[in-house]
């Protein structure tokens, strides 16, 4: 056995021909309803389904009553931050980051972990803040490009600052992990083409989806039922599809416009009165497990967001559900236009409006193309296929003979005794206040 300073990652014995022991880095709340942390939880629930021990390390925030197959670790409860919309704050940046990437380093010492799995690149730069020399190899799951994505968000700076910041974010960061997996063809060419990370690091993991769940009766509707399902972040093109339903309710008047979500409108709520189609719009707020039955009883399901370089869940959701979908091309994935949906030019609300339309009209097309896109998912895009992938890129790393370790450091080592994993449980962390993250006091945190 390899022994070394305190503090320093030991290599376990070679296991890549049996169950791993991951480390799975989610820079979100977790478990929580939406793209990020779905991919993280499914992604894990599927690898301990193959017999791999995952942990996954996560902010204070998420969807505690779940019940999960694997541990979660979560840094401290910070009472003061309760936001759970996708995209950076200034408070996690320099906060719940530091915290995340002391709770890795915390897990890392604890036990002895073959990879590090880090989603997103909050997720990668909390992993990369533990010194090499403490951590097992790194892989960073990327999920969207930050070119693409950080102009929606309002941190300060303008839209073209937030853009060249991304796009040399972009360029930086993936190279720093050992490997790369990428959700799209498209964003592992991007990274190709800039030079972020060589062709033989980066493979390609598309998403799941649990098509099962979506075999349900659908929820009633008295009219023609348009859906959107998913968060309202300014990304998502929430306002063209709401201009779209203006363009459609002064040619019609027998449809309304079902916004299944989990949160009230927020900024989109002036819009929708601005527009005049405030008794047209149902606002949904349910949780996941609700959410097939709405998208079964939608006519048509909308995707109206203009860009996406990763694979919008709700799109694999719409899809898994039957759904007849129009799309915007910029996050279309999947969909062939006229075969598994409706796709029309980025931005144009008047096309937008006219997919729409047209596929209430022609409600055989309609039941077609719906049926179209529930095979392809239900036959290529499974969660059981996704954790195949990724076991198949996690095996070949470590059966490279500079896979175990980043460096000469990573081999020098230290090995402390493992203890028994418990299923079903999420640890305790401390409160910065002296509490404990379930509410109560005294005692140690669970390990």
């Amino acid at each position: 056995m390899l022994t070394g300073r305190r503090g320093d990652f030991v290599a376990r014995p070679e296991t890549h021909g049996g169950p791993l022991r991951i480390a799975m880095v989610a820079a979100c709340p977790f478990p929580y309803p939406r793209g990020t942390p779905i991919r993280i939880c499914r992604m894990a629930e599927a690898l301990s389904r193959r017999g791999h021990d995952v942990e996954v390390i996560s902010y204070h925030l998420g969807d505690t009553g779940e019940p999960l197959p694997f541990r979660v670790h979560r840094i401290p409860e910070l009472s003061f931050y309760r936001r759970v919309e996708p995209g950076p704050t200034w408070v996690k940046l320099l906060a719940l980051d530091p915290l995340l990437s002391r709770t890795l380093r915390r897990v890392l010492a604890d036990r002895t972990f073959d990879l590090v799995h880090a989603h997103h690149y909050e997720g990668l730069l909390a992993a990369l803040a533990v010194p090499a020399r403490h951590r097992p190899p790194v892989i960073y799951d990327a999920h969207t490009l930050l070119g693409t994505e950080l102009p929606f968000y309002r941190l300060g700076p303008g839209t073209r600052v937030l853009r060249r910041f991304g796009r040399f974010l972009d360029r930086r960061l993936p190279g720093k992990a050992r490997h790369v997996v990428s959700v799209t063809d498209e964003i592992r060419d991007r990274l190709i083409q800039t030079g972020a990370v060589e062709p033989h690091r980066i493979t390609v993991v598309q998403n799941g989806v649990e098509s099962l769940l979506f075999d349900v009766p659908p929820a009633p509707t008295e009219t023609k039922t348009v859906v959107f399902a998913g968060n309202l972040a300014s990304y998502q093109g929430v306002e063209h599809l709401l201009r779209a339903v203006r363009i459609l309710l002064d040619r019609r008047d027998d449809l309304r416009l079902r916004i299944v979500t989990g949160t009230d409108l927020g900024p989109h709520a002036e819009l929708v009165r601005s527009l005049g189609i405030g008794s047209h719009v149902d606002v949904v707020l349910v949780g996941f497990a609700d959410l097939p039955a709405h998208l079964r009883a939608a006519d048509v399901a909308v995707n109206p967001r203009v860009e996406c370089d990763g694979i919008p869940q709700k799109l694999l959701n719409y899809m898994a559900a039957g759904c007849p979908i129009v799309s915007f091309a910029g996050s279309a994935g999947y969909l062939e236009h006229g075969v598994t949906g409706w796709v029309v030019s980025n931005g144009d609300v008047e096309a937008l409006a006219d997919g729409i339309g047209h596929l209430l009209d022609h409600p055989r097309l309609a039941r077609g193309l719906g049926e179209a896109a529930r095979h392809l998912v239900v036959n290529r895009y499974s969660w059981d296929r996704t954790a195949e992938k990724v076991e198949q890129v996690y095996t070949a790393i470590l059966g490279d003979p500079g896979g175990r370790g980043e460096g000469e450091a990573a081999r020098a080592v230290r090995r402390r005794k493992d203890r028994p994993l418990p299923h079903l449980t999420v640890s305790r962390t401390p409160r910065l206040d002296g509490g404990w993250a379930d509410g109560s006091s005294g005692g140690s945190p669970a390990r």
